[in-house]
């Protein structure tokens, strides 16, 4: 069965999604056709793509384990961690942290061209270390990893062939804490901003019919933000769900009204999509997307896991027959209750 991923950025919270892909490549009756990813999304899909392409579905379990494992191991060192009262009362927040406290001030502030102007990115060096890019271009696993050009603010879909640690910074590359990253004489700033992921890809380019979303930003948080950080986060998350919900709004019209004689609006309503996602997300805060902790990434790795389990418990009989992703929710304007906290399914409107 082919299918293919849509993965979502969001810093050390995609630790969730290496859970649900460990546990998807536990299963010999998935064939992954096409990743698309953004951000955390994008280091997900690129390193798992280059473990398979090693020694198939085992290796790239052990690629992506390795590579966050090495994410954790960077980060020992790292100025932001958690508070005794946090580590105290088993809280993974960094919202208690001085040194943090003090750098999201700074960085709403001061440019990152003026606190970091060497332009240094840990990440750089483990990219280098875990992934050898010239290997992608034989992976049978097709990446769609997205960035978002500055100048024009439009985003720009990278392929295997084109695929450096410069794109999946630039992918990565949030503007209030990095500096842009050029490519080919553009800037490119967070693919989140473009798409998080961008669906086109998948649907134009992949022969799949079927498409898991793993979804990591919440739609819907309930509460108005007051701290400015809420704020700023709150406003990162509606933007960065904004195109995937017009893309899937936009699938959904077209099972309604697209035409037999429209090949594309046919792909396009052809698509049949699914979710999964985890609760924890409502739990967790901006701040901790920048924990990364090896007790805190495994958390989330169980729970993507855990969650991954259930989907294929509940709706693997339902990849390469029918959506469990009710779109038509969104076309009715109800976003969150298509893509809310709980998985919304056929007749459970």
């Amino acid at each position: 069965m082919k299918v293919d991923l849509a993965l979502q950025g969001g810093g050390a919270h995609g630790a969730f999604t290496w859970g649900v892909l460990d546990r998807l490549l536990e299963e010999p009756w998935l064939q992954l056709e096409g990743i698309s990813g953004t951000s955390a999304g994008a280091m997900n899909a690129t390193v798992l793509a280059h473990g398979h392409a090693r020694g198939g579905a085992a290796e790239a379990r052990a690629a992506l384990e390795r590579f966050w494992r090495k994410v954790s191991e960077a980060a020992r060192f790292s100025p932001f961690r958690r508070s005794p009262l946090d580590v105290l009362l088993g809280r993974w927040t960094l919202d208690n942290s001085p040194l943090f406290l003090a750098m999201d001030l700074a960085a709403r502030l001061i440019s990152p061209y003026d606190l970091n102007p060497g332009g240094a990115n840990p990440l750089r060096a483990i990219l280098d270390e875990t992934i050898d890019f010239a290997q992608l271009v034989e992976s049978p696993i097709r990446l769609f990893i997205t960035a978002t050009n500055v100048r024009t603010g439009r985003g720009r879909v990278f392929r295997n062939g084109d695929l450096t640690p410069d794109v999946l910074l630039a992918s990565a590359c949030l503007p209030t804490l990095f500096q842009a990253v050029e490519i080919d004489g553009d800037a490119y700033w967070d693919g989140g901003y473009a798409g998080n992921p961008t669906l086109t890809p998948l649907i134009l380019d992949c022969a799949a019919e079927d498409t898991i979303l793993v979804q990591i930003n919440p739609v819907e948080r309930p509460g108005t933000p007051r701290s400015a950080r809420e704020i700023l986060n709150r406003v990162n998350e509606v933007s960065f769900n904004a195109v995937l919900l017009k893309e899937l709004r936009m699938m959904g019209l077209l099972r309604r009204m697209a035409q037999p004689t429209d090949k594309e609006g046919a792909r396009w309503a052809s698509m049949r999509m699914h979710r999964i996602a985890g609760d924890i997300m409502l739990k967790l805060g901006y701040s901790s997307k920048l924990n990364a902790e090896w007790p805190f990434l495994t958390l989330l790795r169980d729970e993507g896991r855990s969650a991954a389990a259930t989907f294929l418990s509940k709706h693997g009989d339902d990849l390469g027959q029918r959506s469990s992703l009710d779109l038509d929710l969104l076309v009715e304007g109800r976003e969150s209750d298509c893509l809310g906290s709980r998985l919304t399914e056929f007749g459970e409107k």
